[in-house]
């Protein structure tokens, strides 16, 4: 798996910071990650569907942590290229221009992540 410079440090820092949080914030990180853990969790939809679900409010939200985040946990479940497109393009459709701007975020992930 290929990385751009920017996108490796982007993980590289945001795992250290996890493991700051961890120890600073124990009672925020296990309320958020059991919240995460249970909504995320395969049911009436997959989490595959789920993390798609997510991408598109990330890309409306302007939130680029966020698109990478679930970018690469979308890549992770096992998502073409296109679908990971797909979707944001459906937050483009609801999100308008600010969420546009963002599609390249996408992309930069996507090609960082070599999804296809």
């Amino acid at each position: 798996m290929k990385m751009s410079q920017e996108i490796k440090e982007f993980f590289e820092k945001f795992a250290k910071d996890a493991v700051k949080m961890k120890e600073q914030t124990p009672n925020m990180i296990n309320g958020f990650g059991g919240l995460f853990s249970k909504v995320m969790a395969e049911g009436s939809i997959t989490t595959l569907e789920k993390e798609f679900i997510a991408v598109g409010i990330a890309v409306a939200a302007n939130c680029s942590h966020c698109i990478r985040l679930h970018v690469k946990k979308c890549f992770e479940a096992g998502a073409t290229r296109q679908q990971i497109l797909e979707a944001a393009s459906v937050a483009v459709m609801m999100g308008g221009g600010p969420a546009y701007t963002h599609i390249p975020v996408v992309i930069d992930t996507l090609d960082t992540l070599n999804a296809e």
